[in-house]
């Protein structure tokens, strides 16, 4: 079992809702993995804090009669496969963070949020070491820019900072909340700006915040459909100039 499986049946096996093959299997993993050990300590913490904010909320019965009569009638079916219990667990996972609101929603953004920091941190280590800053080397925008189409669902945008000192060196793939996304990397002297690009369903624009983790600072912002994450170990000042003078280029390449 990799990772990623293990990271959408972590939730059924808290709930119980595992039958005692695949529970068993994502047990074992757990065990021998600690990353999904930890993960799975933190939903534990969050279920229980859920819990003792009696935060549950009963659905009338007349909705639960609705549900239950647009459902198709249970069908003899052989023993299910990992496939098809990861694709149920995967979707139900969505349908719920789409119906969580209140209380809930704002702690399990809060906490998503840190977990993402965290991971885009380690991105950024794993690129400091040889060999693993750049897939592509250019510093030519018209260069980076092109080796990211067809590897990814959306490119990310590559902009030329040289003049305002913060210096393109290239761009790679890495792997960002169980999903490869793209990193476009900069240097301002001899410090390593990772800007991370991610996908997002909501297009509102959300201006940026920076936070410390581990003695890096991360700026992030959302814009037009996009996620950012600029992380380096370059002081506040400098990173929030970095990210004002991307995303002004950003707009101005618009207006024009």
């Amino acid at each position: 079992m990799t990772c990623e499986e293990a990271e959408v049946l972590i939730h059924a096996l808290i709930d119980g809702e595992l039958d005692a093959g695949h529970a068993r299997e994502v047990e074992v993993h757990v065990e021998g993995c600690a990353h999904c050990a930890a993960l799975m300590k933190e939903y534990q913490e969050i279920r229980q804090a859920i819990a003792e904010s009696d935060l549950r909320y009963k659905a009338p019965l007349e909705l639960r009669r609705k549900i239950e009569k647009s459902l198709p009638q249970p069908q003899a079916q052989a023993a299910p496969t990992r496939r098809s219990v990861l694709r149920g667990f995967a979707l139900g996972s969505a349908v719920s963070a789409m119906a969580a609101t209140g209380l809930v929603a704002i702690v399990l953004r809060n906490d998503d949020e840190q977990r993402i920091e965290n991971e885009v941190v380690s991105a950024h280590l794993r690129s400091l070491q040889a060999g693993h800053l750049t897939d592509v080397i250019s510093t030519d925008q018209h260069t980076v820019k092109p080796w990211f189409n067809g590897k990814l669902d959306v490119s990310p945008p590559v902009i030329d900072l040289t003049a305002q000192g913060f210096t393109l060196i290239g761009g790679r793939l890495d792997y960002v909340n169980a999903r490869e996304i793209g990193a476009v990397v900069y240097k301002r002297r001899q410090h390593v700006i990772n800007l991370f690009v991610a996908q997002t369903a909501n297009t509102e624009r959300k201006a940026a915040k920076i936070s410390t983790l581990q003695g890096f600072n991360i700026r992030r912002w959302s814009d037009r459909g996009l996620n950012y994450w600029a992380v380096s170990d370059l002081g506040a000042d400098e990173l929030s100039e970095f990210g004002d003078k991307f995303e002004g280029a950003m707009r101005a390449n618009k207006e024009g």
